[in-house]
C-alpha cells in the first residue's frame, strides 16, 4: 500500500504534462520547469509507478501501455483536487486558462467571433484553442483523454464519463446560385436534373439520402464531394451544381448571391450538441465558455 504522505502531488502535475506531450522538454515548458527538473520528475514517477512510462519509439518517445491507462484517471484526480482547492468561483476577469474547443466548420464561423468578443470584455485572459476536426468519434475520445475541453458536434450517444447538452436543431435547405435554371418552378424533377455537391469529411460519394431516393425509384448525380460546408457556396456560384445545406451554413447575405428552397421531399434535420468530460463540470473557465457557446448557438 502506497504511503500518500510520501507522494508529492506536484509529481502528478508533471506526469500529466509528460503523458500529454510525450516529450520531456515540451512538458517542462508547459508547466514552467527546467528540462533537468522535468527529467528528474520523470525518474521519480517511474519509481513511484514501477514503470518506464515514456520509452523510445519511432520517431521520438511513446507512452508505455501502463502510461496510456493512467492518462484519464490522472486527469480526473487533478480536476477533483483543483475543485477542492478552489471551491469559490474565481473572478473571470483575472482567470488565466487555456481552453481547447472542437468546432466543426460551420459552427466555428458562427461561434468564434461572438465568443471572442464576449471573452474580451468578461474573461480577457482565457486563451481559446480551436482544434482540428477529425470526426465525432475522435472528438469523444479526445474529451475522455483530456486533449479537448469542449466539443460541438452531433453526438447521438456519449460515454458515461461525458456530459452532453443539445444546442439547437438544424434543418436542411436546397441551395443554388441566383439565376440557376432549376430555380424556375423548382420541384423534385428540377432538383434531380442537375449535379449535386456532397459534403463528406471521409470522401463518401453517397449519403443516407441517396439510399432513400433509391428506395423511391430516384437517384441524384453527385458531381463533386468536398470536405467542408464552407467550400460549397463558392462551388455553387461558379456552376450549375445544387447542394443540400444546413441552414446555419448559408453564407452571410446569401440572398444577394444564392437562392434557397425547402427540400422537394422530407429531409430529417439533426440536433447539434455540446459535450465535455464530467471532470470539467466544476471548471469555472470551461463552464463559462460552454455557457457562452450555448447562448450563441441557441439563438435562431
Amino acid at each position: 500500500m502506497i504511503n500518500l504522505r510520501s507522494v508529492d502531488l506536484n509529481l502528478l502535475v508533471a506526469l500529466d504534462a509528460l503523458l500529454d506531450e510525450v516529450h520531456v522538454s515540451r512538458a517542462a515548458a508547459r508547466i514552467g520547469l527546467s528540462q533537468p527538473a522535468m527529467s528528474n520528475a520523470l525518474e521519480r514517477c517511474r519509481y513511484l509507478f514501477k514503470d518506464a512510462l515514456l520509452e523510445r519509439g519511432q520517431p521520438g518517445m511513446r507512452l508505455t501501455p501502463k502510461a496510456a491507462l493512467l492518462r484519464a484517471p490522472l486527469k480526473n484526480i487533478l480536476a477533483e483536487i483543483g475543485a477542492l482547492l478552489q471551491p469559490q468561483a474565481p473572478d473571470l476577469s483575472t482567470l488565466e486558462q487555456t481552453i481547447r474547443i472542437l468546432l466543426p466548420d460551420a459552427p466555428a464561423t458562427l461561434v468564434l467571433s461572438p465568443l471572442l468578443v464576449r471573452l474580451s470584455s468578461t474573461a480577457p485572459h482565457l486563451q481559446i484553442v480551436a482544434c482540428p476536426w477529425h470526426g465525432a468519434k475522435a472528438a469523444l475520445e479526445s474529451l475522455i483523454g483530456g486533449e479537448l475541453d469542449l466539443a460541438v458536434s452531433v453526438f447521438p450517444e456519449v460515454p458515461d464519463a461525458l456530459e452532453r447538452v443539445e444546442l439547437s436543431h438544424e434543418t436542411y435547405c436546397v441551395v443554388m446560385r441566383k439565376g440557376h435554371p432549376a430555380a424556375h418552378k423548382f420541384n423534385l424533377t428540377q432538383w434531380l436534373n442537375y449535379p449535386h455537391v456532397l459534403v463528406s469529411g471521409h470522401g463518401d460519394t453517397s449519403s443516407p439520402l441517396d439510399a432513400r431516393l433509391s428506395q423511391l425509384g430516384h437517384n441524384r448525380n453527385i458531381g463533386v464531394v468536398v470536405p467542408s460546408f464552407l467550400a460549397v457556396p463558392a462551388v455553387l456560384l461558379a456552376s450549375d451544381y445544387i447542394s443540400l445545406l444546413p441552414r446555419r451554413c448559408l453564407p452571410t447575405e446569401w440572398d444577394k448571391t444564392h437562392v434557397v428552397f425547402d427540400p422537394p421531399l422530407s429531409v430529417a434535420g439533426f440536433p447539434l450538441h455540446l459535450a465535455w468530460h464530467k471532470r470539467r463540470a466544476k471548471d469555472h473557465g470551461v463552464q463559462y465558455v460552454a455557457t457562452v457557446i450555448r447562448e450563441i448557438l441557441s439563438q435562431p
